[in-house]
């Protein structure tokens, strides 16, 4: 590890997290430029914050290994995971209805499904630790970045397997979504088809009044009490985490898994407290700004050279998708579901809080809300449904 650093332009722990706060802000400060925006559209800011690091990296300005990654590694996905479950509104989810919801689980189980046959497939062809990669894609597509650092961490996921990961997540997931996109210009034809319910798209447009949040500007004080009950309860969570034994051969449930769902079940619980209204303040900014720096850092980390593998991950990664969108299809059969609902259910777990509004606008404009609250949905199924995905890896993998 010393002569790793020593190698590198940078080496302080301090140095080194600074460097890669401010590649994160200027991500996102060129995002937010007109001339860039459809550029950002296309390509979304998370994966500009995993590749650049790699590539500082990959030409010696940042280690591979350093002490600041461990620490964020550490507490920054707690911290994170905290104020994000505290912000989720579980009464609007529940006013949803049924419909909403139940496309939202069958993506879910389309993805525990879908990787464990797809490895079972393929893995003659990918190196030994493949499932512990396909481990860390579960958890990408079952709710987001953040439950993708999880699910790494509670099963070891190697910083080698990371590069195919990203690659097929990029590659295959916004490839769906662009297909998505596409189809709604078919949607009129494929509800009439299947004998759509549309009413449901009508009853869940008419509950959108009552799901709108008020959002004030933060204050010092605000800002202050995010910052302390986030980094309180990442502290606390970890602690607890470490005293309760590891779980599963290999390892699926680990002293960092309990830490993460000590607190993202007591996120969720405080989430019916006053605490939510932490939400109108933005608390749910906050936890994005800490899981985009450890995303950095665990970009830092990764191997350049694994992307070469990416091929045989892609084609894979292309089998996984297509059972999650049997699934789906099947589902939305059995309920008479719109094709509203199975874009917006299926975007929901692969794309998240990022995609899910920006399909379900392209559907029906005023629905974007309703994407992005069936990806908080999907984002609150994904750790535990991911574990499952994981612990299904593990058996066909080892």
């Amino acid at each position: 590890m010393e002569a790793e650093q020593a190698r590198a332009l940078l080496s302080d722990p301090m140095s080194v997290f600074a460097f890669l706060a401010a590649i994160v802000a200027l991500i996102f400060w060129v995002s937010g430029l007109e001339r860039f925006r459809k550029t950002f559209e296309v390509i979304p800011p998370v994966i500009y914050v995993y590749f650049l690091p790699m590539l500082t990296t990959t030409f010696g300005i940042t280690p591979a290994s350093s002490a600041a990654y461990d620490w964020m590694t550490g507490y920054l996905l707690p911290f994170a995971l905290l104020l994000l479950m505290i912000s989720i509104d579980l009464k609007s989810l529940a006013r949803l209805g049924p419909t909403a919801l139940v496309m939202v689980v069958a993506g879910t189980v389309g993805i525990i499904i879908g990787g464990p046959i797809a490895l079972l497939l393929f893995k003659g062809f990918l190196p030994p630790d493949a499932w512990q990669g396909f481990a860390a894609l579960s958890g990408s597509w079952i709710g987001g970045t953040a439950n993708m650092v999880a699910i790494a961490e509670s099963v070891g996921t190697p910083e080698s397997a990371f590069g195919p990961v990203i690659v097929v997540d990029t590659v295959v997931g916004y490839g769906w979504m662009g297909v998505l996109l596409v189809f709604s210009g078919y949607q009129a034809f494929f509800d009439r088809k299947t004998g759509a319910n549309t009413a449901a798209i009508e009853d869940t447009n008419r509950r959108l009044a009552e799901m709108d949040r008020d959002r004030h500007p933060t204050t010092l004080r605000d800002f202050a009490v995010m910052c302390g009950m986030g980094m309180a309860g990442a502290v606390l969570s970890v602690v607890l985490g470490q005293r309760l034994p590891r779980l599963g051969d290999p390892t699926i449930i680990s002293n960092t898994t309990w830490a993460v769902l000590i607190v993202v079940t007591g996120g969720l619980l405080l989430s019916f407290t006053r605490l939510r209204e932490y939400e109108k303040v933005g608390a749910s900014g906050l936890g994005y700004t800490a899981l985009y720096l450890l995303l950095a850092g665990i970009g830092a980390q990764a191997d350049l050279k694994a992307v070469m593998q990416a091929p045989v991950y892609l084609v894979a990664g292309a089998v996984w998708i297509s059972i999650h969108i049997a699934v789906l299809l099947l589902a939305a059969r059995i309920v008479k579901a719109p094709l509203f609902f199975v874009a917006t259910g299926s975007m929901a777990n692969i794309g998240g809080a990022a995609s899910a509004p920006v399909v379900a606008g392209v559907y029906h404009p005023a629905m974007a809300p309703v994407g992005l609250l069936m990806a908080v949905a999907g984002y609150i199924l994904g750790i535990y449904g991911a574990l499952a995905c994981a612990w299904l890896l593990a058996i066909v993998g080892t």
